[in-house]
């Protein structure tokens, strides 16, 4: 082992993976660059746009702001591991589709990662709920209106799913 690095293992999207990272390693950097997850965007690298947001342990968590280091151990989930199902599209990017709630996609990642986070907790979250979970991520393109549409529209679709319609 190289004195610069440390040996981590990260468990991502189901798929344990071994790699060597410099302790200064962003985990969005070794998650980009070390292991091919390019879903997570490398925006700001201060927390402010949100579109390196990923699951680490079921919570969402903006990796521009963790050191890879600090994540040897845990189960992330890219938006690549979004629809853990294999069948096609989760119902947010069925919905983020269907509602137009994305444009140039820059922000997607971190705002599909956000919103799964909010449907998790919240399943049948208010407009203003929505509004207030995706206030840390910022979208430059589509005044966040169909944004929120779609991420209604999808609690809807993840309720229909749940009561087997």
């Amino acid at each position: 082992m190289n004195t610069n690095t440390h040996d981590i293992t990260l468990t991502v999207n189901g798929t344990e993976r071994e790699l060597s990272v410099e302790p200064q390693t962003l985990l969005v950097h070794a998650l980009r660059e070390e292991l091919g997850y390019t879903g997570p965007k490398v925006g700001c690298e201060s927390s402010l746009c949100g579109a390196c947001t990923v699951h680490v342990d079921g919570k969402p968590v903006k990796s521009c702001t963790l050191l890879a280091v600090r994540a040897d151990g845990t189960e992330i989930t890219t938006v690549e591991g979004l629809d853990d199902d294999s069948d096609g599209l989760h119902p947010l990017q069925e919905a983020f589709q269907e509602e137009h709630g994305l444009q140039c996609g820059y922000c997607t990642p971190g705002m599909l990662m956000t919103a799964a986070s909010l449907l998790e907790e919240t399943p049948n979250p208010s407009r203003k709920e929505i509004r207030e979970s995706i206030e840390g991520n910022l979208c430059r393109c589509t005044g966040y209106q169909n944004i929120v549409n779609a991420v209604e529209s999808a609690a809807e679709k993840m309720a229909k799913q749940e009561a087997g319609d």
